[in-house]
């Protein structure tokens, strides 16, 4: 699984594993002109399904492309199955990556897609290695159609069964279940997991905290391209429950109940303000419960009652504050 390294104050040590790690980043930086997309991540991978977690535009694709041997660091190491990643052929036939943008000719069937790719990594049967990967992704019934007609599901799953057709010890998933239904959702979590359970390295990306719930046992946060966590995702997800939180009210009388919530234990700021009064909580569970108890005792009516810091964005950074 996932051995963190990096340094962090909000990093998470994981547990111990005894397999070799698969992929291996040593102080990685990439950087487009003055854009820092990764900076100085530093971490290890072993069997299992991981996680990369965070907010649209992290860095999420980036490291997925460098770990695939596609994009150089600016500065640091990456290892892949032992050997450097960058520029190196002899892992490509051991690595599947899932890009999240799509460049495939509109009138290919989805088999011929498929075919395609099990071609290009020169598998000795490639006719039986397409029909495997298809039959994996439940696209048997629609694989002669033109993936131009395809639904985003359907192409997503078929951008898998390409980059499964040659077997990989490594799978790298960018935002695989985007534009899914519930039941391929399910499937592909199934197919994942199955993979995992072979020995197999697995790490998708996802900026939907439920998806990694569900799939991995161990995440990478990653926020503004630097590691904000890393290891078990129980005790993550439990960082991200427990930080402070912020709530704007609306009521009938904003003034008189922002006395009264003084009183409340966890209630560590109160501002008035033409919008309404903003509360910042250490534990939003326990305001959730306090404060209509307390506008109903002073004959307040809530009008309205909303997180005002509930973003993935405000979540992920609150990581990454010291």
């Amino acid at each position: 699984m996932t051995t963190a390294v990096a340094t962090s104050p909000r990093t998470v040590d994981a547990r111990p594993a005894e397999s070799p790690a698969t992929i291996e980043l040593r102080n990685v930086s990439r950087w487009y002109g003055n854009v820092v997309a990764v900076n100085g991540v530093s971490f290890e991978l072993r069997p299992g399904i991981t996680g990369l977690l965070g907010p649209n535009g992290a860095g999420k694709s980036t490291l997925l492309h460098m770990m695939a041997g596609l994009l150089r660091p600016s500065t640091g190491e990456i290892r892949v199955l032992g050997e450097p990643a960058w520029k190196n052929p002899a892992i490509y036939s051991r690595v599947g990556l899932v890009p999240e943008r799509e460049a495939f000719y509109p009138f290919l069937t989805g088999r011929e897609f498929v075919l395609s790719s099990a071609r290009l990594f020169k598998l000795p049967d490639p006719v039986a290695a397409a029909d495997r990967a298809i039959a994996a992704v439940d696209m048997a019934a629609t694989q002669g159609r033109a993936m131009g007609g395809y639904s985003k599901g359907m192409r997503q799953r078929m951008k898998v069964a390409a980059s499964i057709v040659h077997e990989p010890s490594v799978l790298l998933l960018d935002e695989p279940f985007n534009g899914a239904d519930p039941g391929q959702r399910l499937h592909m979590m199934d197919l994942l997991r199955a993979m995992a359970a072979d020995g197999r390295t697995i790490v998708f990306s996802s900026h939907i905290l439920e998806e990694v719930e569900r799939l991995a046992e161990d995440v990478l946060v990653v926020v503004a391209g630097r590691l904000a966590a890393s290891g078990d995702f129980r005790e993550i997800r439990r960082l991200m429950t427990d930080r402070p939180h912020t709530f704007v009210l609306r009521t009938t009388d904003d003034r008189r109940l922002a006395a009264l919530l003084v009183a409340e234990p966890t209630v560590t700021g109160l501002e008035l303000g033409e919008n309404g009064l903003k509360v910042s909580v250490a534990d939003r569970t326990a305001f959730a419960f306090a404060a209509p108890k307390v506008a109903r005792a002073a004959c307040i009516s809530i009008d309205e009652l909303i997180p005002a810091d509930e973003s993935l964005e405000s979540v992920f950074s609150y990581l990454v504050q010291r």
